[in-house]
């Protein structure tokens, strides 16, 4: 299966599958996709539904990364989704209300979605390295709100000759996250915050993948570049595999029939999870629609509702960090699906020149076949959160709650009488403070001691990976402009080999 670019000009030639997660970015700024997409019958789907979470994922993944055996998938797979890493299970599929199921994916080392993907795709890299021949070491920059960061870094930690570095907004993140970046282990791991917010470090990484004399540069110091953030189809494609996942395992488990149609919901800022699910659905996975859930900041449900994309507005900073983004890149995808590459080049470059783009209405209307978009204010998530536990019993984070509290808006809206599979994103734990406030009606006068008080007032368990982090070594405290971050990596650069 060759890969493309999603602006198909002539220097996005066909590539291959490894090359595509060596590179992470077409030459001509594209993200890359595959040229087809393989197909699930119903009878894949009853295989499926009898295999583990690693035999699932390697069969899945097989379909899309065709130049990988599938001993060399399932052996990655064996390793990434193991119990000592995913205790009780990757991704389980867990009842909230009789329509609305949970798919928790944070049961991973650093309790977020983000471990789904970031614990297999640095063993594909790996393997990349080998298979293109590749003899420099590869430096991974990540742009992060959050979660990404952590997962990288836990993903990548100690990889041979693979390197990482992660920016993310001093400001924009919570006081767990930014433990759990400052404090990360590692020889070959840097981390540092900027002054700005996610889409000025997102749009830093992209400067500095884009600058060939920087490529030189660090090309004549041994490395070339390399994303883990979901423009990287390494990091896309094992998102496609829990979708499936839960759908076997709901039918296994009686929710639904082998063939019924649900609704999907996703949290999204970057729009990578619910792209995943997207793809899931062309392949064949009985779904209906997909609820793109939006918090305050809600650029995807004014482009679902209008066609028109404008990050000229006003930035929120909120208690649901990971999708405080205003430029949603793995759209670009969605845009190649439904408008062709001509025409996404087209709104790139005017994304790129005017902060806007209108698509065309051929193309909404595509679009609007399979998504539909709603929001959640500041007072709607903590809301979310109150109810469902002292109604249902179910304790959720700051995200998953946007998405909760958008799924019951779909179902009012008189389109929901499907059951709704809700991707919850994170532990609660790694949200503690918001989600004891929201409990409680007060803000949490201590944030390192929130989670104490959160397993204290509600009786659930904190994660073994949050537990301690106040104590922990604080490895990375450097904060630097927006306009600093080359020099960042040029230093890293230039300080030895590290693993």
């Amino acid at each position: 299966m060759n890969y493309i670019s999603t602006r198909l000009t002539e220097m996005g030639a066909k590539t291959s599958a490894a090359q595509a997660i060596k590179t992470g970015l077409a030459a001509d700024g594209g993200l890359f996709m595959p040229e087809k997409l393989p197909s699930l019958s119903s009878a894949d789907f009853d295989n499926l539904a009898a295999k583990s979470y690693p035999e699932r994922a390697a069969d899945i993944l097989s379909r899309y990364l065709d130049d990988y055996t599938y001993e060399e998938l399932l052996a990655d797979c064996n390793e990434a989704y193991s119990e000592e890493r995913f205790p009780g299970g990757a991704a389980p599929v867990v009842p909230i209300t009789d329509n609305i199921i949970a798919l928790e994916l944070w049961h991973g080392p650093t309790c977020a979605f983000k471990d789904m993907a970031l614990q297999i795709m640095p063993r594909l890299l790996s393997r990349a390295l080998k298979k293109t021949g590749e003899e420099r070491r590869a430096l991974i920059l990540v742009a992060t709100s959050g979660d990404t960061g952590k997962a990288a870094l836990e993903g990548y930690r100690d990889v041979p000759n693979i390197d990482i570095q992660v920016f993310y907004p001093v400001d924009g993140v919570s006081r767990i996250q930014k433990l759990q970046m400052a404090t990360q282990e590692g020889n070959n791991v840097d981390v540092c915050a900027i002054r700005g917010n996610f889409d000025d470090a997102q749009n830093g990484v992209k400067s500095i993948f884009s600058d060939k004399k920087t490529a030189q540069i660090l090309s004549d110091r041994g490395y070339f570049l390399s994303s883990a953030n979901s423009i990287n189809w390494g990091r896309l494609a094992p998102q496609i595999v829990y979708y499936v996942s839960a759908y076997c395992d709901m039918v296994t488990a009686g929710m639904i029939k082998a063939g019924e149609s649900i609704d999907i919901c996703v949290p999204t800022g970057n729009f990578g999870n619910i792209f995943a699910a997207y793809l899931a659905k062309l392949s064949g996975l009985p779904v209906n629609r997909l609820i793109c859930a939006s918090n305050r900041n809600n650029i995807l449900t004014d482009f679902l509702k209008t066609g028109i994309y404008d990050r000229n507005r006003h930035f929120y900073t909120t208690t649901s960090p990971s999708m405080d983004i205003l430029i949603s890149s793995n759209l670009e995808r969605l845009l190649y699906l439904t408008a062709g590459a001509k025409r996404t080049a087209d709104y790139m470059k005017q994304l790129a020149e005017e902060g806007r783009y209108e698509i065309d209405a051929d193309v909404m209307e595509k679009i609007r076949a399979s998504f539909t978009g709603f929001f959640c204010d500041e007072e709607g998530t903590a809301a979310a959160i109150k109810e469902t536990f002292h109604r249902h019993g179910y304790l959720l984070d700051t995200h998953t709650a946007v998405g909760y509290h958008c799924a019951k808006q779909y179902q009012e809206s008189g389109e929901g009488g499907r059951k709704i599979l809700l991707a919850s994103t994170a532990s609660p734990y790694k949200f503690a403070a918001d989600v004891l406030a929201a409990l409680t009606d007060r803000k949490a006068e201590d944030t390192l001691n929130a989670p104490d008080a959160l397993h204290a007032l509600t009786g659930t368990e904190i994660p073994v990976p949050l537990r301690g982090l106040a104590e922990r070594v604080l490895r990375f405290d450097k904060v630097v402009d927006r306009l600093d971050m080359l020099n960042c990596v040029l230093e890293f650069a230039s300080a030895g080999k590290k693993a």
